[in-house]
């Protein structure tokens, strides 16, 4: 994820899916005001810091979001269709399925 000033990518409220652990899937999450629905996560991986997600919404709109763990917050990059890379496309997976 690129760095930039946390407060103006922290997301306010995250809703995901947790089963045998919290964060396991997002689902939803409040952006700069807006909610925005997870349609589609394109990539899930883990930091030392805990979970990430390359996630599209309902409006087509890309995110990476990534929850630190020990710090209990979620940060949010919006991303555009240029950093996204071909393979990532075999890697889709839908919520829900």
């Amino acid at each position: 994820m690129r760095i930039r000033d946390d407060m103006a990518r922290e997301a306010t409220q995250v809703a995901c899916y947790s089963g045998h652990s919290y964060a396991q899937e997002p689902r939803a999450f409040t952006w700069q005001g807006r909610r925005q629905v997870v349609t589609v996560v394109e990539r899930a991986w883990r930091t030392p810091s805990g979970p990430c997600f390359r996630v599209q919404t309902e409006d087509g709109a890309r995110f990476e979001l990534a929850y630190d763990e020990g710090a209990d917050r979620w940060l949010v990059d919006e991303i555009s269709d240029t950093h996204r890379e071909s393979h990532d496309l075999d890697k889709e997976v839908k919520p829900n399925a």
